[in-house]
C-alpha cells in the first residue's frame, strides 16, 4: 500500500557484514552512538558520527537509503533548526539537527539490516528479567507485532485517501480525508481482535468457555 514505508524503514534482505552482525551488537551500537552524541555536544565528534553513520550504510549497501528519513522530516527539522539558531546560534542549531539525524539514521540501518521477528524476539528477551514483577515479555512481543504492523497500514490508508480526495477535488474537505481513514482503522483494528480471538488469545486466563453441542446429524456446533 501507497504510502506504508515509515521513518524506520522495513527490512531489506542482504548478506552484508551489517546485515549478519548480532542484533545485540547493532542495537548496542546504536546506543552507544546515541549517548555520546547527546553528552559530548561537539561539532567534530558530529561529523565523524556522521561519517561512521554512512559508512556502516555504504558497507551494507544500503546508502540511498541514508537520506530517506530526511524526506519525513525535514518540515520538523526546518522548524527546529530555525528556533536553535535564533536562540542560541548556527551552531547550537546545526548540533541539534545533526545529532537527531544520526541517531535516526542509526536506528533506521537497525530496521533496515534486521529482519522484524528477530527485532521482536530480542525486545521480548530484553523484557524477560521484569517477569518478576509481573511483566509478561510475550504479550510485550505480541503488542509491538501490532504496532509495526499497524503504522504502516494507517499511513498507508491516510496517503491512498488523500490521493482519492485529490483526484476528486476535494483535497480540502475534512471529511472526505478523514472518514475513510477512520472506517478503515475500524475494519483493521475489528479484523485483527478476531484474528486473534480465533487464536485463543487474549482471553482471561481461566474464563470458562461456553459449553458446546452438537447437533444429532453432525451439521455444525452451537454454543449456549
Amino acid at each position: 500500500m501507497r504510502g506504508s514505508a515509515h521513518l524506520l524503514g522495513a527490512y531489506r534482505a542482504g548478506r552484508s557484514p551489517v546485515h549478519r552482525a548480532p542484533l545485540g551488537l547493532k542495537a548496542a551500537a546504536v546506543v552507544v552512538l546515541s549517548a555520546v552524541l547527546l553528552t559530548f555536544r561537539s561539532l567534530p565528534l558530529l561529523g565523524a558520527a556522521l561519517l561512521l553513520v554512512l559508512g556502516a550504510y555504504a558497507a551494507a549497501r544500503l546508502l540511498p537509503e541514508a537520506w530517506r528519513p530526511l524526506k519525513l522530516m525535514w518540515p520538523v527539522l526546518l522548524l527546529l533548526g530555525a528556533f536553535q539558531a535564533w536562540s542560541s546560534g548556527p551552531a547550537a542549531a546545526l548540533l541539534v539537527v545533526g545529532n537527531i539525524v544520526s541517531c535516526v539514521a542509526a536506528a533506521r540501518l537497525l530496521t533496515l539490516t534486521t529482519p522484524l521477528q528477530e527485532l521482536l524476539d530480542g525486545l521480548v528477551a530484553l523484557a524477560g528479567p521484569f517477569r518478576f514483577v509481573g511483566a509478561d515479555p510475550e504479550r510485550f512481543g505480541l503488542t509491538l507485532a501490532l504496532m509495526m504492523r499497524s503504522i504502516p497500514f494507517l499511513l498507508g490508508s491516510a496517503q491512498d485517501v488523500r490521493h482519492s480526495a485529490m483526484a476528486r477535488g476535494l483535497e480540502r474537505n475534512p471529511r472526505a480525508l478523514t472518514v475513510p481513514v477512520v472506517i478503515r482503522a475500524v475494519a483493521y483494528a475489528q479484523q485483527t481482535g478476531d484474528a486473534l480471538a480465533a487464536r485463543g488469545i487474549g482471553e482471561a486466563a481461566g474464563t470458562p468457555k461456553a459449553p458446546e453441542h452438537q447437533h444429532a446429524d453432525g451439521r455444525g456446533i452451537i454454543a449456549e
